[in-house]
């Protein structure tokens, strides 16, 4: 069986990609949501049905976290491939069941949420190097959204962000919760949240991003007028935004190019969000998709990370595994084409992303000043200049992007807006 490595360091990976110094380990959880609206069960040909269908909603977890000195446990992640039935192994450094730490002081927790479809193990590079760094990483499969269950599209539109709420307090349930492995690691109260694609369009919507009416009507959305719980300005919505999600990060966040918001809607986005994105995505959209979301979140300072030339995976997927080089009938393509990119090669990408996410989360997540330099950049990197003297002391023109090694700042945008900007 493939290797299929996702802890992989390019030699020209940016500075801030490199694993912390903590060891990692991973856990699942199992969790359930008492009393959801059963969207899958809605037959939106019929009247709608008073009361809704519900059920109890299970969620998978992969958690990602800080493990105690000298822990020990396999390496090898087992991953759902992109067809919804190969298992394939994933290899990186965290430790499966490793004992926690226990340094008496709860790390910042960050939620991962998938595409459509997708799974848990998505952005599992991402989870465990931001882990080693600090942080507790809490990966959810959404249901009726993973490889093996794709049901309503629908259930995706509706359960992106009830998901990502109650996985939230599930985790500060647990980190109080004294027979929890959890017990005192995760600091719910300081959270950051990532999302790709889907996951993105749920991330703006938990911001406090609400849609638009026209999404709620649209007859291949929420059945029946069902996504009114997020309509903005409503008073479902109203209540979801947490106080306890500092920032965000959404790479390629699906609904701007569909209408699910317009300029009055994102002014609701409350918290401060690094946008990423391909220049020409097909999925979500860049001038009308991503680069429009950034735009619209006036109410906020937002960032905008481009690669210039790539597609819908910019950055998020990890390498394909080599059990999707194939191609697949029943797809009708290679899984490989998931999770790859046809210009930019998928370390690469997921290098520069663990670098800017080590930055974004360690200003808002940890207050850590030191960060800031990596966000201050000439927004052009083929415009940056490296200008170093013999002695290896540079220019005063030197403005090359920090943290880039010499001639490897390049393809990029990063881009700033403040509040009221």
């Amino acid at each position: 069986m493939a290797e299929n490595r996702i802890d992989v360091q390019r030699p020209d990976a940016p500075e801030l990609a490199a694993y912390g110094n903590l060891p990692v380990g991973v856990r699942q959880i199992e969790l359930v949501n008492p009393g959801q609206i059963n969207v899958v069960a809605i037959d939106p040909t019929e009247p709608k049905p008073d009361p809704l269908p519900t059920y109890d909603r299970p969620l998978t977890v992969e958690v990602w976290y800080p493990a105690a000195e000298g822990a020990e446990g396999t390496t090898t992640l087992m991953a759902q491939l992109r067809d919804g039935k190969t298992m394939v192994p994933l290899q990186g450094k965290a430790m499966r069941d490793a004992a926690p730490a226990a340094n008496g002081t709860p790390f910042p927790l960050i939620l991962i949420s998938h595409g459509y479809p997708g799974n848990r193990f998505l952005l599992s590079h991402l989870a465990e190097n931001l882990a080693s760094k600090g942080y507790v990483v809490a990966s959810i499969d959404h249901t009726d959204s993973t490889y093996d269950n794709k049901l309503a599209f629908g259930s995706t539109l509706i359960n992106r962000s009830l998901d990502q709420k109650f996985v939230l307090n599930e985790m500060a349930r647990l980190s109080a919760d004294g027979s929890s492995f959890l017990s005192g690691l995760a600091d719910a109260s300081n959270t950051g949240l990532i999302g790709y694609s889907m996951g993105g369009y749920g991330a703006v919507i938990t911001a406090g991003g609400g849609v638009t009416q026209a999404s709620i009507d649209y007859p291949w959305g929420g059945p029946l007028g069902t996504l009114d719980i997020h309509k903005s300005g409503s008073d479902s919505h109203n209540a979801l935004p947490d106080p306890r999600i500092k920032t965000a990060i959404a790479f390629a966040p699906w609904g701007m190019n569909t209408g699910f918001w317009d300029a009055e809607t994102l002014k609701g986005v409350q918290i401060p969000m690094l946008f990423v994105a391909g220049s020409v995505d097909d999925v979500s959209g860049y001038e009308n998709g991503t680069k429009a979301i950034w735009k619209g979140a006036v109410n906020v300072d937002r960032s905008l990370l481009t690669f210039k030339d790539a597609n819908h995976n910019a950055g998020a997927p990890m390498p394909s595994p080599e059990e999707g080089y194939a191609f697949d009938e029943e797809l009708g393509f290679p899984a490989f084409e998931h999770y790859a990119d046809a210009i930019w090669d998928n370390v690469r990408m997921n290098n520069i992303s663990q670098h800017f996410a080590t930055a974004w989360m360690g200003k808002y997540l940890k207050s850590d000043t030191a960060m800031a330099p990596f966000l201050d950049l000439v927004p052009n990197s083929n415009d940056s200049v490296w200008a170093a003297n013999e002695d290896k002391s540079f220019k005063p023109e030197h403005n090359h992007w920090k943290g880039f090694a010499n001639r490897t700042a390049k393809g990029l945008m990063f881009e700033q807006l403040k509040a009221g900007k």
